[in-house]
């Protein structure tokens, strides 16, 4: 009777766990790495770049063709659009790869929400994927642009964002599962960076834009755009968005240049950043406190009269360099608080965290709150090293 029950079990499970069901080919996708979203008389246009299998593989060694194909349709919905590529595509989009999202800059001013609901909705597409935004241009014009160097432009632009975050620090990389947090969030506002067309964007979706040691057309990060719930409100300037990555604690390196006593310049390199965001309620009233360490080297000098051997002159371009830091990041809050009006520090979350009595108080009325709002910032740079020589060529040379 055992036997027979064993039997009975086996066979049934062989019946419900067949393998491979649903398997899909390879030679029958398309590898989407970039999709574009823009919006135009009230239908949506979506823009999908996709690898063109042929043309990257190495042992292929390419036909002279371009490295992606770059398909667009439009419909009144996500949904819709994205289904009607099919009618040009001889396969079917496969998102599970993306890289990069762009939404268009017209799109975004109206507002991202039902974007975004979309594509934390569709399980076929994975959240780890970096936003963006197309500053002054479209998403679509974004993703036709070729790019040197690497072969398929969005992954130009995936490490492009990484790289500028790291050594530059005016870009932020933002996945979806943070724009989700930041959309529903009443103590912080969403960010994004800008991706600026340089050139014309006919020349740039040409294989002879690459033929050439400067192409004429590129795409650059550029700043920082803000939200004032889904919607995008403005953008931040170079060194506001600067100010911005420093108070967040997003800076990994960068660079200071400060003058000299006299005339020239030094430039400092930040090494780590260290930052501390607090808010703190004082009598019914909510007060910022931004604190940042900073270790940093010398990067160059150019100024004839400066000594590096002595510990003051060290001193003096810690000061320099910890003002310039403090202007960047008094800039980002004044234009945060009198010029947009959000909070994209996360002031509000540091309220909620550390006082969650008051801020349940307070939470519906937080910007007014914020805009009136006092912060204190301390910035303090240790310079850890000066480099192979101590004082600048120029001190030996006759003017």
């Amino acid at each position: 009777m055992n036997r027979k029950f064993l039997f009975i079990i086996s066979i049934c499970s062989l019946i419900f766990l067949t393998s491979c069901w649903n398997r899909k080919e390879l030679n029958q996708l398309a590898i989407v790495i970039g999709m574009g979203i823009d919006q135009k008389d009230g239908k949506y246009i979506v823009t999908t770049q996709v690898v063109n299998p042929g043309e990257i593989s190495s042992s292929a060694g390419g036909g002279g063709n371009s490295p992606v194909v770059v398909y667009q349709e439009n419909g009144n919905t996500l949904f819709e659009a994205i289904r009607r590529i099919t009618t040009v595509s001889p396969r079917k989009l496969y998102f599970s790869h993306l890289r990069l999202l762009v939404f268009g800059e017209e799109l975004a001013k109206k507002g991202i929400g039902k974007s975004v609901d979309f594509l934390s909705r569709d399980p076929e597409i994975r959240t780890d994927f970096y936003i963006a935004i197309a500053k002054n241009n479209t998403a679509g014009d974004v993703l036709k642009v070729l790019t040197a160097l690497e072969k398929i432009p969005v992954q130009k632009l995936y490490d492009s964002l990484l790289t500028s975050e790291k050594a530059w620090a005016p870009t932020l990389p933002i996945t979806l599962d943070q724009l989700n947090t930041d959309l529903i969030s009443k103590g912080v506002n969403a960010k994004l960076s800008g991706i600026m067309i340089m050139g014309n964007v006919q020349i740039g979706e040409k294989l002879a834009n690459l033929q050439q040691s400067k192409p004429e057309t590129l795409l650059k990060y550029d700043a920082i755009g803000l939200f004032r719930k889904d919607q995008l409100v403005g953008w931040l300037t170079e060194n506001e968005s600067k100010g911005l990555n420093y108070a967040l604690g997003k800076v990994k390196s960068t660079v200071v240049t400060i003058p000299c006593p006299e005339k020239g310049t030094a430039d400092i390199e930040l090494i780590h950043t260290k930052t501390d965001l607090t808010t703190e309620v004082l009598g019914h009233k909510p007060k910022g406190r931004i604190k940042v360490e900073i270790g940093g080297i010398v990067g160059s000098i150019q100024c004839k009269t400066l000594d590096l051997s002595k510990p003051e002159t060290i001193r003096h371009l810690e000061i320099k360099a910890e003002k310039r830091i403090q202007q960047n990041m008094y800039k980002a809050l004044h234009a945060s608080q009198r010029k947009f009006k959000i909070d994209p520090f996360g002031f509000g979350e540091a309220v909620r965290r550390s006082n969650p009595n008051y801020w349940h108080l307070v939470s519906n009325d937080w910007i007014q709150l914020f805009e009136k709002m006092p912060v204190e910032i301390e910035v303090t740079l240790n310079i850890h090293d000066i480099g192979m020589i101590k004082n600048s060529l120029l001190n030996k040379m006759k003017d």
